[in-house]
């Protein structure tokens, strides 16, 4: 059997870059006509997406509308990759995800589902038993594709857990990978970084690392010399790449790293507050948004940063929380409650998701001692009570068509209204289940469903929306929806930002290295 050639971006730190540069590569190899799947061992992060358990569930198609039974979760990142390498997502491509809770515990996934054996396992004692699931997940995926492109995490040279590595040096020697070690020269210490970290592994692993990747540089690349080629003299490893800064090359920061940073292409019409909470969770959903031309997309954190919304023009989003009532205590605490019901009291836009749904209601109840008791924010009449079960699926739904219906609801100030009628795709991760207040509802007091199985819920004066669906800013007809009539055409697509990615790799790598690798 012919096993796929593998290749693995491993870091001198974290956020050195290692998530986008595999993203690159997936896409560069796919467009040399080679089957490609991503691979990361283990994961941590509160970013995830719903993908079939198996291969072969991968490919059962979604029926035209409603929720598919399969469903498991995987790290964002590994997903983007995955499309990068025009491969169906499934929890293969990252076996082993830890969802930080606190900061002293995480809950663990395993191949896409939650163990809460593993969760409540002391960290050493885990990846005796996660390896095999991961080494056999691995296998499957040489077994099947031309080309592994694998990412590590932080760097292979943290030898206080060299003892219990099971997502860098050990993969890196299973897969008989060759291997490139990514810096971030903007921090400084590059050159220290890089031999320091080689320095620090033994000589078998040594051997697997074909290259070093300078990335983020500005300036004249010239200047770095000698450097290079003194670092190639000390350890026997060139450089292979030097890349330049690249703010805005279209795919979310690594996991759990915000960018702040509010670049805009072209002049601004629309800015969108999104709140950044503690346990915030998948705030990479929202980064399509930084690839709209006119639309401004900010972390937001008190009520300082709200001020200047206009309500007739900007958006408030809510985004998921992995600790709802938690993150509405610190909410209030900051003075953000009020300033987001002022916001939607004259009329402007809010939007919530998956959590942010749950806090725009009255009451978040707890019988199972899951997330947390509490009231709501009280902008739509909804309670949520959290069910000991997790929904964990792939959704297809249509929003209601009457979102924009003269006479039902207003639309002045509701660019929610763009959405009637659209159908998007998307995932759900959610223990609660939301429905009408029944005391509220019998004085009248109504959110209006506007997608099937109380998916997604409106408020009379159509500004406030609230929806389980993740993924609406990554659905190509929900953004054309919003966005396409005033950008007089197509929105941008992921397609073009791994595209770019592809070109940017290629342009920079010196030539005949990205063949080479897999030789």
């Amino acid at each position: 059997m012919n096993l796929a050639k593998c290749v693995m971006v491993l870091g001198t730190t974290s956020g050195a870059g290692k998530s986008w540069l595999t993203t690159a590569l997936c896409r560069y190899y796919a467009r040399q006509g080679l089957k490609v799947a991503p691979f990361k061992a283990q994961n941590m992060s509160n970013n995830a997406r719903v993908v079939a358990p198996t291969l072969a569930a991968a490919r059962a198609a979604l029926p035209p509308e409603g929720a598919s039974p399969l469903g498991g979760e995987i790290g964002s990142a590994q997903y983007f990759q995955s499309l990068a390498a025009n491969a169906i997502p499934d929890v293969r491509m990252n076996p082993l995800l830890l969802k930080p809770e606190r900061d002293t515990h995480s809950q663990v996934v395993l191949m896409g589902q939650v163990d809460e054996a593993l969760s409540r396992m002391a960290w050493r004692g885990r990846s005796a038993s996660v390896w095999p699931v991961i080494s056999a997940a691995l296998d499957e995926l040489m077994a099947e594709n031309d080309v592994v492109v694998i990412e590590g995490a932080g760097s292979p040279a943290e030898i206080n857990l060299q003892s219990s590595d099971i997502v860098n040096m050990r993969v890196a020697l299973h897969s008989h990978a060759a291997c490139l070690l990514v810096t971030d020269i903007d921090r400084g210490g590059a050159f220290a970084h890089l031999y320091g970290t080689w320095a620090l592994l033994p000589e078998n692993e040594r051997a697997l690392i074909k290259g070093y990747v300078l990335n983020k540089f500005r300036g004249d690349a010239s200047l770095l010399a000698p450097a290079p080629q003194m670092l190639q003299d000390l350890t026997g490893v060139p450089t292979v790449a030097t890349l330049p800064m690249w703010w805005q090359h279209g795919l979310p920061e690594e996991d759990g790293v915000f960018d702040d940073r509010s670049t805009v292409p072209g002049t601004v019409k629309l800015t969108v507050a999104v709140i950044a909470y503690p346990r915030i969770s998948n705030l990479d959903e929202f980064q399509p948004l930084k690839n709209i031309p006119g639309v401004r997309q900010q972390w937001v954190r008190s009520p300082a940063e709200l001020a200047g919304l206009s309500p007739t023009t900007d958006w408030i989003i809510l985004p998921g929380s992995k600790h709802t009532s938690g993150d509405l205590a610190w909410l209030r605490l900051q003075g953000l409650d009020a300033a987001i019901a002022r916001h939607a009291g004259q009329g402007g836009a809010v939007l919530g998701v998956c959590g942010g749904l749950q806090m725009l209601g009255e009451a978040l109840i707890d019988p199972h001692g899951i997330d947390g008791n509490g009231p709501g924010l009280g902008l739509l009449p909804l309670v949520t009570v959290f069910d000991a079960d997790k929904t964990v699926q792939h959704t297809q739904a249509r929003f209601d068509a009457d979102m924009a219906k003269p006479g039902t609801l207003a639309t002045a100030n509701n660019p929610w209204a763009a959405l009637a009628g659209v159908q998007v795709a998307g995932y759900e991760i959610h223990h609660g289940q939301t429905q009408q207040h029944p005391a509220m509802a019998k004085a009248g007091d109504v959110a209006r469903v506007v997608m099937p199985s109380g998916l997604a819920w409106q408020n009379g004066a159509g500004n406030v929306l609230g929806l389980y669906l993740h993924g609406l800013f990554e659905d190509a007809a929900a953004l054309q929806a919003l966005f396409g009539a005033s950008l007089g055409g197509p929105v941008p697509t992921l397609d073009s930002v791994f595209d770019g990615l592809a070109d940017f790799i290629e342009q920079h790598f010196e030539p005949g290295v990205l063949s080479a690798l897999i030789a």
